[in-house]
């Protein structure tokens, strides 16, 4: 495909100029080097392990720990031992706390047709059936589900957010391993490519379904049927870049709460706390929710990314943070290929209208970007 070429393309005055016109000549938000590619590939090989683990348990949770009021044994999937237990508590485990973490960054911005659903009357009838069925015989339960009648539906709406990440996350791991494994064998030589990788496993994806159905005692509750028309692209994908990517949650311990200092943007849409502009710096600090996704990351690198990072300035003395760049290095080309997968209109058309659309389209998302951590990363290291 020809895309927009030097000679011919419209002069932009927006800081990032140099980005958009890296993106409309089929560049990446991140420029292309040695370094950067075997950063991002690396990193994204770990990050796909942990994503494994991460899927499995949100949809062992949503399926099997569904309205449990105290689900102690929750990040076991099923397989409770005294050696895992004790592994558990001496924190030799994976920290699925992150995952959960997201998932109420998804939960409570919303956005997409499965946050639509959620509010719809046959969600809730079908919600209130699933607690009913739950209910039987559990009296404890009932009394709280009469005290406080919208807590239940609320738990019934953050289970189906459970089992719609794990499944986008599924679909990701396998994305980023597959990644690996063509880099390894030496189909993946540059950036561009990265992002052209994503680009094609998020198309082909894109229609497919996200449901839900709880078994409650051998009966079965379509809380996401087939029916509600929910996919993969649009109502799980891009609703996570833009509640984990971009917003997230202000760190507790790093600001304050309190309404009065207004150290917190009122409306949770101005909210930059996402991991596009997360600082590298503080990772490994208690309290800051990626640390412990950069621990578990810890656990998968490949031995050439784990060569690099030693014989960075610090060596292992600052690995958390090393990950940490490399991490948002990555999603920066997730985000490039989000970004050239949902253009109005095709990079090589020569329609100026349309052209101009592209353009717009470009610069809105520059935007957002400006304050992020995009302008950094444009140095092979950070």
């Amino acid at each position: 495909m020809t895309m927009v070429s030097s000679s011919n393309r419209m002069p932009s005055s927006h800081p990032l100029a140099e980005l958009i016109y890296r993106l409309e000549e089929g560049g990446a938000l991140l420029p292309d080097s040695p370094d950067n590619l075997l950063e991002v590939v690396g990193i994204l090989k770990s990050y796909g392990h942990v994503l494994d683990a991460y899927w499995q348990n949100l949809i062992y949770i949503a399926d099997h720990q569904f309205l449990e009021l105290f689900p102690f044994f929750k990040y076991f999937n099923g397989e409770v031992s005294l050696g895992k237990l004790l592994r558990h508590w001496w924190h030799d485990r994976i920290n699925y706390e992150f995952a959960e973490y997201c998932m109420k960054a998804m939960l409570y911005h919303g956005g997409g047709g499965l946050d639509a659903y959620l509010d719809t009357p046959e969600f809730a009838q079908q919600a209130q059936a699933a607690i009913a069925a739950k209910l039987k015989g559990n009296f404890l339960i009932a009394g709280i589900h009469r005290v406080f009648p919208d807590f239940l539906p609320e738990q019934v709406r953050q289970f189906c957010y459970y089992s719609a990440l794990g499944q986008f996350w599924r679909v990701m791991s396998k994305m980023f391993l597959e990644l690996s494994d063509r880099y390894d064998q030496g189909e993946i030589r540059t950036i561009p490519e990265v992002v052209q990788h994503i680009k094609q496993g998020l198309v082909e994806a894109a229609d497919k379904p996200i449901t839900y159905t709880v078994m409650i005692h051998g009966q079965a509750f379509d809380l996401l049927p087939a029916k509600a028309g929910l996919t993969f692209l649009m109502d799980t994908a891009v609703p996570y870049v833009e509640a984990v990517f971009f917003r997230s949650f202000p760190f507790m311990g790093t600001v304050s709460y309190n309404a009065q200092a207004q150290q917190i943007a009122a409306e949770p849409e101005r909210f930059t706390y996402g991991a596009l502009y997360a600082d590298p710096l503080p990772v490994g600090g208690a309290g800051i929710p990626p640390t412990l996704l950069m621990q578990d990351m810890t656990h998968f690198l490949p031995d050439y990314l784990h060569d690099f990072y030693r014989k960075s300035l610090r060596g292992e003395s600052d690995v958390r943070v090393q990950i940490c760049v490399s991490f948002q290095k990555s999603m920066f080309c997730v985000t490039s290929a989000a970004i050239l997968g949902l253009m109005p209109h095709p990079l090589d058309t020569e329609d100026p209208t349309k052209r101009a659309q592209n353009r717009q389209y470009l610069e809105g998302w520059m935007n957002r970007l400006l304050e992020s951590r995009l302008p950094n990363v444009q140095l092979c290291r950070v």
